[in-house]
């Protein structure tokens, strides 16, 4: 097969158009002041601002985690707080799974917490969906989706309502 033979069927396959990332706070969710120069949120003055897909970021007042590459809390909206009953101070730097865990059914099914986590930290394309559980409950399950988000490169893991 010729180089150009080898381009043309290369051609024909379809590449997905990125989708366009959006800034958001991490505490709060809101998206920057228009004339924002800070990386700061103005809203709450709490939080920094991240981006992430258009399709991933939360919007303002939803639950969503911060997650690192080791897997700990960097930073917990201020609703996923109430919703997994820990503050934020106690929540960053701990490990993922002293919050959420996997819902026993999708444990090891090919959308597994850790590895749609690994993948989004890595700035694979696209969210993952996962059904977890809060660590302190059991039979409660909450859909959430994974995405990379940044900077520095993250997994952004918001809860769905």
């Amino acid at each position: 097969m010729t180089t150009v033979q080898l381009n043309r069927r290369l051609s024909l396959v379809p590449t997905p158009e990125p989708v366009p990332e959006v800034s958001f706070c991490s505490h709060c969710g809101s998206p920057p002041a228009p004339d924002a120069e800070s990386r700061v949120c103005a809203s709450c003055e709490l939080g920094l601002l991240l981006t992430a897909g258009e399709d991933v970021a939360p919007q303002p007042g939803a639950a969503f985690i911060v997650i690192d590459s080791s897997m700990s809390v960097c930073a917990v909206s201020g609703p996923a707080e109430t919703l997994l009953a820990v503050s934020e101070t106690d929540a960053v730097n701990r490990h993922l799974t002293e919050l959420v865990v996997p819902a026993d059914a999708e444990a090891s099914g090919p959308q597994n917490l850790a590895v749609a986590v690994t993948w989004a930290v890595r700035g694979e394309e696209g969210a993952q969906n996962v059904t977890i559980r809060p660590a302190n409950t059991f039979g409660v399950r909450i859909r959430a989706r994974i995405a990379a988000c940044g900077p520095p490169r993250a997994a952004l893991l918001v809860f769905d309502s």
